[in-house]
């Protein structure tokens, strides 16, 4: 019975639990619920009642206890996993997760961390008996202070917590294996042990800067973790970590930089006034950008807070961080955007060559110069079209430019466009006639969905242009342009994975139009568009590459009905023997690559360099510390249709961390019987490569400047470099147009300059468009393979002699421009002797073969 005075409603949370099985849950959230319900109500009822009724409250919170007392006795239940039995969980046990502070994940961090960074301390030790450089001796003892304090930190953490606490000094711990942790091998540990002076600093570096990327990579794994690091104190050490050894790599770097003897190493910055760095390359001209194409009061583009750094007038409000507070690649890339750093509004891009004329395509539009007999260009006119990407080709009268921003415009005009749909809007390809360079007229655009980023010029007649465009951009918006749809799940309609087939007719651009739009990447068997890489990494110790929905560059070489895309995560080889129907041949990935960027082949489709644009060309990956598989060219073979991969090349000069680097736009230098390539790598400059050995490809030319700012990261340096009738022409982001010729060196003789000067082209140069390059029967050219087997295998010294007083005879012949009957049967009889001989191997085989064809061919012009 209730107690005296009690409700009869109480009576339920007894009744009615003896009509359910004692153990359901259902019975106590009812009792609960309904009984709790009436002792409110009641509570609630004797506020409005006399004094005398007052002690029936304290009878209604004895009832509301006794709910709550129905329902703490209410079973907790953690099911198992299907097919395991159910367990019951005590409430201590049912709300553990809210209670804890420290994770699995957080202990096997600070586990591993203490022998990490006791062989820190280890390479430290090191340094006093090996090296008296005070910069190493310097940077060892702060590691060690720091690394030990650290260490006890993450000992006494571990023991509070209850956790085991590794002996930091024992084998195991020393040498344990964990993902990307940087940890020196015994090996290592034994060869720096074994080292001293110069030898020994460069490889405590090189090793230290490792270990320390090692540390930020286990703090990055570490909070990838769901619910880890969730202890401030923990939290705050990681930040602590990252930030340390961040500044540490930095300093490490510089240091490196100094060791290093390559005269680029540790050039001091400018604009104007930059030091440089030059290679068996000869300066032939420089000019800025033209008026109208830079800011006059920030001629170097530099954030908004450096200039007014530089001019002494107060830094706007948003960039607040300290000059010299170390950052990841991810908050320096946010801090960039905060910095309020000026638009790309006018940065050189890319280039174009036909006949006399060189156009350089700009953020801004483009500027158009004539070339005189050296090569020097003269400005002709400057057009004003902002946009970007502001890449350029030229066919017959009519130019051709991509543009991908959003604020470019249909009409060209300045004022850039607002919101996300507009009819205003530009982005695709522009047309514009230049039969009068002086005014080009805008005559064709063709809206795309992802824009222009590159284009390729893969066919020409007498009645249309063929034109592959990449876009890069993400889909514009369907009521924008109808046809663009994004990536709506299941949607095959997607501009994604695709190339757009651009018609252009010659006689009315104004026609011009998309004719299809190809899903490339698509998997052959299934069907399904999304076939080949599709992001992520390749395992432990490479790179997150991009996924593959594009392609950056597209190079054709129509003549011989190939094509090599540079698709953001594969590498792709294709068949256009039908220019409007692409067929994959062939895909490769590359642990290396974070970003397919470029690609090239050599001039008889044997070989294509590709380029990684790692970074994006907005970071600095030419460090003493980073990878030279990364941001690099890779090498491959073309046989039956498919790559094989031979090796890679990276510019060899360590850069500053304020030096934009990586590989980007780049061409073949024509030099006969040798594959050489001009390879811009922003920042960091100008490489002449020699790839004729695609495995053991080797750096025989350069030009660098310092960067443009020795305080701040500022985009800069080569956008590309490109041969063209006997130069190297450079477009500089921020500084203009640069010239070189190529000297005579070790690697290379005039000779072989000479002919690369006589290579007959089509007086015509379109950046992902290639034609076999050939050279006219004449002695230096001859000259240029004899100078190469000589270098390679050595001649007989008795066919040398013979050979180069039968061309010093076919010297003057020629020049006299009279017939030698016996002069032409001496020629024939040397070429005879070439072909009757063997060389060493393929490629001095093929250069002797090609030797008695030029001496036949001198033969024929003389008899």
């Amino acid at each position: 019975m209730p107690a005296r005075g009690l409700p009869c409603v109480a009576w339920p949370c007894l009744s009615q639990a003896q009509a359910y099985k004692a153990d359901s849950p259902l019975a106590s959230i009812w009792h609960f619920g309904f009984a709790r319900s009436i002792a409110i109500e009641y509570a609630g009822s004797l506020v409005h009642q006399s004094p005398k009724n007052m002690n029936h409250k304290a009878v209604a919170l004895t009832l509301f206890l006794a709910a709550g007392q129905c329902f703490a006795q209410a079973p907790i239940i953690q099911p198992g996993a299907p097919g395991e039995a159910s367990e019951a969980l005590t409430a201590e046990a049912a709300t553990q997760i809210a209670a804890t502070r420290f994770s699995e994940a957080d202990v096997q961090f600070m586990q591993d961390m203490i022998p990490h960074h006791h062989q820190a301390t280890e390479m430290a030790a090191l340094v006093a008996d090996r090296t008296n450089w005070e910069p190493l001796i310097d940077i060892a003892g702060r590691i060690d202070a720091a690394q030990a304090d650290e260490i006890e930190f993450m000992q006494q953490w571990l023991i509070d917590r209850g956790q085991e606490v590794p002996d930091p000094s024992h084998h195991h711990a020393m040498h344990m294996s964990h993902d990307m942790a940087g940890m020196a091998t015994p090996e290592q540990m034994a060869e720096l042990a074994a080292s001293e002076s110069v030898a020994f600093d460069r490889l405590f570096l090189e090793f230290m800067i490792i270990h320390h990327q090692g540390a930020i990579t286990m703090v990055e794994e570490l909070l990838e973790q769901p619910g880890s690091a969730y202890d401030p104190t923990l939290f705050e050490f990681t930040t602590d970590v990252v930030n340390d050894q961040t500044a540490e790599i930095e300093r490490m770097n510089e240091m490196l930089a100094q060791i290093s003897t390559d005269p680029r190493a540790t050039l001091a910055a400018g604009i104007d006034d930059a030091e440089s760095a030059i290679a068996n390359l000869e300066f032939i001209a420089s000019l800025t950008r033209p008026a109208g194409f830079f800011d006059p009061d920030n001629p170097g583009d530099l954030p908004l807070a450096r200039l007014a750094e530089i001019s002494g007038a107060a830094a706007p409000e948003e960039d607040t961080t300290a000059a010299d507070e170390p950052t990841t690649d991810e908050a320096a890339e946010e801090e960039d955007e905060d910095a309020r750093r000026p638009l790309l509004s006018f940065i050189n891009t890319d280039m174009t060559f036909a006949g006399d004329v060189l156009v350089a395509g700009s953020y801004h539009g483009f500027n158009a110069y004539r070339l005189n007999d050296g090569g020097t260009p003269s400005l002709i006119s400057s057009v004003v079209c902002p946009g970007g990407q502001g890449d350029v080709s030229i066919i017959g009268d009519l130019l051709i430019m991509s543009v991908e921003e959003t604020r470019a415009r249909l009409d060209c005009g300045l004022q850039g466009v607002i919101g996300d749909v507009s009819p205003e809007r530009f982005r695709g390809l522009r047309v514009f006639d230049i039969s009068d360079l002086t005014r080009p007229v805008q005559v064709g655009a063709v809206q795309t969905c992802r824009g222009s980023h590159t284009h390729s010029v893969v066919s020409v007649d007498d009645e249309r242009i063929v034109v592959y465009n990449s876009g890069t951009a993400p889909v514009r918006d369907q009521d924008e342009l109808e046809f663009c749809i994004d990536d709506l799940p299941g949607d095959e309609r997607t501009a994604l994975f695709r190339i757009d087939i651009i018609e252009i007719p010659i006689a009315d651009p104004a026609e011009a139009r998309i004719v299809d739009s190809p899903a490339v990447f698509a998997d052959p068997e299934t069907g399904v568009l999304a076939g080949l890489w599709r992001g992520g990494d390749h395992g432990d110790e490479t790179q997150e590459t991009n996924s593959t929905n594009h392609c950056h560059d597209i190079t054709v070489f129509p003549s011989l009905n190939m094509a090599a895309g540079a698709c953001s995560g594969n590498g792709i080889l294709f068949d256009i023997s039908d220019p409007i129907n692409p067929k994959r041949m062939d895909a490769v990935t590359d642990p290396g690559f974070a970003y397919w960027h470029s690609a090239t082949f050599n001039n008889d489709g044997s070989k294509v360099i590709f380029t990684d644009e790692w970074g994006g060309g907005m970071r600095p990956r030419c460090r003493p510390s980073d990878p030279r598989t990364w941001g690099a060219n890779a090498i491959y073979n073309i046989v039956d249709g498919q790559f094989e991969f031979q090796g890679y090349f990276k510019i060899p000069a360590p850069q500053s961390e304020t030096e934009n680097c990586v590989a980007h736009n780049g061409s073949i230098i024509p030099v006969p019987g040798r594959d050489l390539f001009a390879q811009a790598w922003y920042q960091g400059g100008l490489s002449v490569i020699d790839f004729t050995d695609p495995s053991n490809p080797i750096e025989i030319a350069y030009f660098d400047r310092g960067p443009v700012d020795a305080e701040e990261l500022v985009l800069g340096g080569y956008w590309s470099t490109y041969w063209y009738k006997g130069r190297i022409y450079g477009t500089e982001i921020v500084r203009g147009l640069d010239v070189f010729a190529l000297m005579p060196s070790e690697h290379l003789t005039e000779h072989e300059i000479a002919a690369a000067e006589l290579a007959i082209d089509g007086n015509l140069f379109n950046p992902q468009q290639q034609f076999p390059v050939t050279w006219p029967n004449v002695p230096v050219v001859a000259r240029a393979y004899i100078d190469q087997l000589n270098r390679a295998v050595g001649l007989d010294s008795r066919l040398a002699g013979d050979l180069e007083q039968t061309l010093q005879a076919a010297d003057t012949a020629l020049a006299d421009g009279a017939s030698n009957g016996v002069l032409a049967g001496q020629l024939e009889a040397l070429a005879s002797t070439l072909n009757g001989s063997t060389a060493l191997d393929a490629v001095n085989t093929e250069r002797r073969t090609r030797l008695a064809d030029v001496l036949e061919g001198i033969a024929d012009t003389i008899r």
